[in-house]
């Protein structure tokens, strides 16, 4: 499986992650994994209340993404089918970290170790960030009622926990590529020539890393 494309599209929310993700599916014929958000029965409540509903949320997400990891395992690396999704498992422990107290934290992390041992990781990662302007701007265009909650500090936070957790992870493993793309800059569900020039540096590191 090491060979076959398992290509994981992160960053903060409203950054595009689904939709760069989906595109590049359709470009490269990858099967498209994306992340269950809308149907968390527990997230309208943390943007309302995060102390509260911190756990139950983290836990729900966690759980998700485990059994995805398993069908992406079985049903697609083994059968040399390539993968992209809209997330990389690495953004548990981010949200978590962030959002739980010490003592639910602790217990978090053990679980989630336990989870992930011996499920395959994206051998390719795309990172993409942007300012807070204009990741509210975009929050506020796609209209997610559940939304509509978010504190503009907690999701510039959020930005500064995302930029430490993936230069930590270029650190500790350089063997895995990471894209870094800019949001502000590139608007790749507005303007074609922005996407083809990140599809075409995709293209070019998947050639590179996997030949």
């Amino acid at each position: 499986m090491r060979n076959v494309p398992f290509v994981a599209v992160e960053g903060p929310i409203g950054v595009g992650k689904t939709s760069l993700a989906a595109a590049i599916a359709k470009q490269f014929h990858y099967h498209l994994v994306k992340e269950i958000v809308e149907e968390n029965p527990f997230l309208g409540k943390f943007y309302e209340n995060m102390e509260e509903w911190s756990f139950q949320t983290e836990m729900f997400f966690l759980c998700h993404r485990y059994k995805q990891l398993e069908e992406i395992q079985h049903r697609f690396l083994q059968q040399k089918v390539p993968v992209v999704a809209d997330y990389h498992m690495m953004k548990n422990l981010i949200f978590a970290k962030k959002t739980l107290k010490d003592h639910h934290y602790q217990k978090y992390a053990k679980i989630y170790d336990i989870l992930i041992d011996g499920l395959p990781q994206p051998n390719i990662i795309i990172y993409l960030h942007a300012s807070l302007d204009t990741l509210l701007a975009r929050i506020q265009k796609r209209g997610r009622d559940f939304e509509k909650n978010i504190d503009p500090l907690y999701l510039q936070q959020l930005c500064t926990d995302y930029e430490e957790i993936f230069s930590l992870f270029e650190r500790e493993h350089p063997h895995i590529p990471v894209l870094r793309f800019n949001g502000d800059q590139l608007d790749f569900v507005q303007r074609k020539e922005d996407l083809h020039y990140i599809l075409e540096r995709i293209n070019h590191v998947i050639k590179g890393a996997l030949s």
